[in-house]
């Protein structure tokens, strides 16, 4: 078993998003001290950022010590090549693709930095201290705008052959579905994320410019048209989890992101549609059940994965 402990009582963890960057300083228990959130020129290119994300740690290091500080980790979009500490496929963001993160990071900070894609970070987080402690084996699925994942061996992230393992929103739910932005059609994110949901809404006359919440909201007062939404959200969430649980054989898989708020509706749809697609979970039904829960963390899974990533007692 791996766990986040090692010399030095704290770490600190960076979250970058779309918009928004926060950083946490996380003790080796696992307890938050210190946290800074705010927004970040993303679209401005990687230069302004990294400032940022540098100013980010530098207060938080002065807060709590230099002496005491194990490291520092950062989860940010995108694909990332691991051995060069590179953004190497950021969709939205193409300019930061081929930027040497992690070394000017580390450049300005004088200090060693750990880059990870975020997704991976936060299923490290519930790993750690979420819904995944006490659990070496595990799937994080995160449903919003768009849908990742990370995945969990031995306590360690997957990395896979070029780091890209882990791209759960483009398993292929649907042969003949809605085209994706990847270049597949019938991606489990083309039929299960936020946006999805939103597009639905649109094609089944619920409004033009409906949220997720929204939605959710509908179907929470009865509208029939937008649990029909949730219950084919389920059932393609069910296919894909099925796949997953054929493959992995694990004993948790979990799911985050706001969507999860609408779990009521689109949860019994996926279960059904696990149970009748997968021999194992059926399987394992009345001895070892394998579970398909909700994250615990929220929006903090990435933070508590990034500053796990230092303390980490081995790394490869």
């Amino acid at each position: 078993m791996v766990s986040c402990v090692r010399m030095g009582a704290y770490s600190i963890g960076i979250d970058l998003g779309g918009t928004n960057l926060r950083a946490a300083a996380i003790d080796k228990d696992g307890q938050m001290l210190g946290k800074i959130s705010g927004s970040t020129p993303v679209a401005e290119g990687p230069e302004p950022v990294v400032a940022d994300m540098a100013r980010s740690v530098e207060k938080l290091r002065e807060q709590f010590g230099r002496a005491h500080l194990a490291g520092i980790g950062a989860g940010v979009p995108g694909n990332i090549d691991m051995a060069e500490g590179v953004i190497v496929g950021w969709g939205n963001m193409p300019i930061f693709n081929g930027y040497p993160m992690r070394d000017e990071l580390s450049k300005r900070l004088d200090a060693k930095v750990i880059l990870e894609n975020d997704a991976n970070a936060a299923a490290l987080g519930e790993k750690w201290m979420g819904a995944g402690r006490g659990v070496d084996d595990l799937v994080l699925m995160t449903l919003g705008t768009g849908i990742g994942g990370g995945i969990i061996v031995g306590g360690r992230i997957l990395h896979g052959h070029v780091g890209m393992a882990g791209e759960l929103g483009h398993i292929t739910i649907s042969p003949n579905g809605n085209p994706c932005g990847c270049g597949n059609r019938g991606c489990l994110e083309k039929h299960a994320s936020a946006t999805a949901i939103s597009a639905m809404a649109r094609l089944l006359g619920l409004g033009h410019d409906l949220s997720a919440e929204q939605v959710y909201e509908l179907a929470a007062k009865g509208n029939d048209r937008a649990r029909e939404i949730f219950k084919v959200m389920g059932e393609a969430l069910g296919i894909a989890l099925a796949d997953l649980i054929n493959i992995f054989n694990f004993p948790l898989y979990l799911l985050g992101g706001g969507v999860v708020a609408s779990w009521e509706f689109f949860a019994p749809a996926m279960l059904a549609e696990i149970e009748r697609r997968s021999f194992t979970y059926r399987s394992t039904l009345k001895t070892a059940p394998t579970r398909i829960e909700a994250a615990q963390l929220g929006s903090n899974a990435g933070l508590y994965g990034a500053a796990c990533l230092p303390l980490q007692d081995v790394r490869p």
